[in-house]
């Protein structure tokens, strides 16, 4: 068996998966098998969105870079 190379992701490919999830359309082995990702893997992104899901209604967002 030969070992992948590790790959990073996008985060916005990171935030599709997710929300794919969080959809409950397709279960989470469908998932990885769609996005060629491990379940752990969309498990993992999926709390991270659910963990910062309040930050989008912060009353003072986050400063954008820029002039």
């Amino acid at each position: 068996m030969t070992k992948r190379a590790r790959r990073t992701h996008a985060p916005g490919f990171k935030a599709m998966v997710a929300l794919a999830a969080l959809k409950g359309e397709k279960t989470r082995a469908e998932l990885a098998q769609l996005y060629d990702v491990h379940v752990n893997q969309i498990t993992s992104w999926k709390e991270q969105l659910l963990g910062g899901a309040a930050g989008v209604f912060a009353t003072d967002p986050p400063e954008q870079g820029g002039s």
